[in-house]
């Protein structure tokens, strides 16, 4: 990647880089180089991934109706391996596959109440825009009581997965709201007879819900979530890292972090309120754009800090936040405006905590190896030519390879 930058007409450009490289290797103790170059490597291998479903159920006369949605991505995990496609789902491999998946479709969820497991009396799949798979299900409920709603495949899905459920009664205001994990695949709901206190059922209904709402805490839920989206999502890392690597003093430090914080947190509130939408394909693509930017742009400068990186860190980090609010709009968040300021809040605390723990491990690291001259001269200039060789890949996959 760096070949361009450093050729001046005369020798060999590849070996001019790869001359900064081992000199880099040299210079650096303890493995710290190594540590560093598997930010880029891991990056490479998995940038974005952050396994979110979608259960949205609605409480009718005589049941339960529910749909639950799954990426394409996490659509093929539920399949066998020879019956998977390469990430997208065509109209033909839908239907070739739809023998599996309206096989598949009565084990996605699990409702039991005291008197045993309840069988869906009605199911079907539908691809939906985007190449997502919808599993519509029925649960016939007759009896009142205590009724646990299980997702039951999960733990068939990578690990870090998590599935938000919403509930809602007859009239669609929320009765229960749970972020769902592979440990934690549970939500109960309270039901009580027909023309209870509280309310009473539509003709015919055997049962209605409870008028207050079975509470379950998604705090924490959402917060960890937005931990673990800022620790696997390497591109918004390695961003990060490369605008950081070039740092000479604690104060640019807070300028870059600060002004990428406030830059995502706009428009992550701007996008999950639907006041600004951007097509997701195109804030993909940029987001490894701008990778490939401030990698090329610290190799031009040979690690030097560039005069007003704080402003085109802001610039970038409102394209960033579009791709965080991506998580929250995959979970349905902010839809009819139920449910919106915590999750919001909490996920952008999330994002915030995870990226203050990141900062804290990598800073020293990278504080202490910018003592050395060597490092400042090549090794940034190297390590930056790997950051934008990682958003290259990235920018082809989602553009060009897509």
């Amino acid at each position: 990647m760096g070949q361009r930058f450093y050729d001046d007409g005369g020798r060999s450009a590849v070996n001019a880089t790869t001359m900064n490289i081992f000199c880099a290797m040299k210079t650096l103790r303890r493995g710290w180089f190594a540590v560093l170059l598997g930010l880029g490597v891991c990056g490479v291998a998995s940038a974005h991934d952050p396994g979110i479903s979608m259960a949205q159920g609605q409480f009718r006369a005589t049941g339960l109706e529910i749909l639950v949605g799954f990426a394409p991505l996490d659509a093929e995990q539920l399949l066998p391996p020879e019956a998977r496609v390469s990430g997208k789902w065509t109209q033909a491999e839908f239907v070739a596959a739809q023998p599996l998946l309206a096989g598949l479709a009565p084990q996605i969820l699990e409702l039991r109440t005291s008197g045993g497991a309840i069988a869906p009396s009605e199911t079907r799949v539908e691809l939906a825009a985007g190449d997502a798979l919808n599993f519509f299900l029925f649960f016939p409920l007759t009896q009142p009581g205590v009724v646990t709603l299980r997702s039951c495949q999960l733990g068939a899905l990578p690990a870090g997965h998590r599935q938000f459920v919403i509930i809602a009664d007859e009239h669609g205001s929320t009765l229960a709201k749970k972020l769902l994990s592979a440990k934690d695949d549970g939500l109960d709901i309270s039901l009580r007879p027909a023309g209870g206190a509280g309310g009473a059922g539509e003709a015919g209904g055997g049962v209605t819900v409870a008028a207050e709402p079975v509470e379950t805490p998604t705090f924490w839920g959402f917060l960890q979530l937005g931990v673990e989206h800022i620790w696997t999502g390497y591109d918004h890392l390695l961003f990060l890292f490369a605008l950081l690597v070039v740092c000479r003093s604690f104060r640019s430090i807070v300028a870059i972090i600060t002004c990428f914080t406030l830059a995502h947190s706009i428009t992550l509130a701007l996008a999950t309120l639907e006041v600004v939408n951007l097509p997701s394909r195109f804030v993909e693509a940029a987001i490894a754009a701008s990778i490939i930017f401030v990698g090329l742009e610290n190799v031009v400068r040979r690690g030097a800090e560039p005069k007003g990186r704080w402003a085109l860190t802001f610039a970038f980090g409102l394209i960033h936040g579009f791709g965080f609010a991506s998580v929250l709009k995959d979970l349905g968040v902010g839809r009819g405006g139920q449910g919106l300021a915590m999750p919001l809040f909490t996920f952008n605390a999330g994002v915030e905590l995870g990226q203050v723990v990141v900062a804290a491990i990598v800073l020293p690291i990278v504080w202490r190896l910018r003592k050395n001259e060597t490092f400042l001269r090549r090794g940034v200039p190297a390590l930056s030519a790997v950051i934008a060789g990682a958003g290259l890949y990235w920018f082809l996959e989602r553009t060009v390879f897509s």
